[in-house]
């Protein structure tokens, strides 16, 4: 399984209509990636004569791929800002 691990900056704010702060701005950052290796469960497709091999990711849902293939986004923190009024 590929592991990305993410920062998450949110910039929220407060306005009359919604007077609880909500965020506006969400940014997420990539810091890490953990390959899962290569796929364990290739598919093969055909179109006609020709054949092809290609990774189970690229054809299969998510929840048929093989745990190598699999994708899996951890949040490493989460930072929210309050808007500053300029």
């Amino acid at each position: 399984m590929t592991i990305h691990v993410v920062d998450i900056e949110q910039v929220t704010h407060t306005c009359p209509a919604f007077p609880d702060a909500h965020p506006v701005d969400t940014r997420r950052t990539v810091i890490h990636v953990i390959p899962g290796g290569p796929c364990r469960t290739p598919v093969t497709i055909r179109c006609g004569t020709v054949t092809a091999t290609i990774a189970c990711h690229r054809h299969e849902p998510a929840d048929r791929q093989c745990g190598a293939c699999r994708l899996i986004v951890t949040q490493h923190t989460i930072t929210d800002r309050p808007q500053v009024a300029a």
